[in-house]
């Protein structure tokens, strides 16, 4: 009789000779496929390549690329490891979903956006148009010229940002990180609430509400909560450590 084979027997076949080419550390990294993940590494410990060979890996297995999603805090970082990734396996690598969380959050907000009562051909201010409009707010209002030492607009923004970034409120902002900035406090908020009217007057959405409206966007709405996360069963990101309170919200 012929031998019988056994499920135990079966060993998948990999073109990519990952035990070669990556260290133990790596390669658990790279296969550990079941659950959360927290991978610790410091610098030039090879993480880039960890995360590109696990991308290979995850396709070479038969994952799909659509079911993967690759989060990174640059584009370039994104573009460079799906190629590197193409580079050692083939193009089904580059049809992984990447992309920054800003612009991971555009593309579903384009899609969904009026659900939340807005036009989803909204305009996205960059940070210099965000610093402009800010800057024109504190000229209408006179700031400048009436407090010699209130905050300039490259400042305001960065305390907005610190706000909606780290979820507390502006006046916890200047006691914490500005406090010569206290005597000013009502004006700033005052700031902060036209700065907010005006985006939502003509539709704009600065960074952070890119990242804050998909945010609420997941919380309040559960049908397009599941049919979002039904579509990724990987998801990765890039420097963990740096997402702040609203993308681990959104993770």
């Amino acid at each position: 009789m012929p031998e019988q084979l056994h499920l135990t027997d079966y060993k998948e076949h990999f073109n990519i000779k990952y035990e070669e080419e990556l260290n133990p550390s790596q390669i658990e990294a790279v296969t550990s496929l079941d659950g959360p993940m927290l991978v610790i590494a410091g610098a030039g410990s090879g993480k880039t390549r960890t995360l590109t060979y696990r991308v290979a890996r995850l396709v070479e297995k038969g994952i799909s690329p659509a079911a993967i999603l690759l989060l990174t805090f640059t584009r370039k970082a994104s573009s460079e490891m799906l190629s590197r990734a193409a580079q050692l396996l083939d193009s089904r690598c580059e049809r992984v979903s990447g992309g920054t969380f800003h612009s991971f959050s555009n593309s579903i907000l384009r899609k969904y956006a009026s659900i939340l009562g807005f036009d989803n051909k909204y305009t996205i201010l960059d940070r210099v148009d965000a610093e402009s409009l800010i800057g024109m707010l504190r000229k209408e209002f006179e700031l400048g010229s009436k407090h010699r030492s209130f905050p300039r607009k490259r400042t305001l923004a960065n305390i907005f940002g610190r706000a909606v970034n780290k979820v507390i409120s502006i006046e916890d902002v200047i006691y914490n990180d500005y406090p010569h900035f206290q005597p000013y406090l009502e004006d700033i908020l005052n700031l902060s609430v036209e700065y907010d009217k005006q985006k939502v007057m003509h539709n704009f959405f600065d960074y952070d509400d890119l990242l804050v409206y998909f945010h609420l966007l997941l919380k309040n709405h559960t049908d397009i909560r599941d049919r979002i996360s039904s579509l990724y069963k990987y998801i990765m990101v890039d420097e963990y450590q740096d997402t702040n309170q609203v993308q681990a919200g959104i993770l």
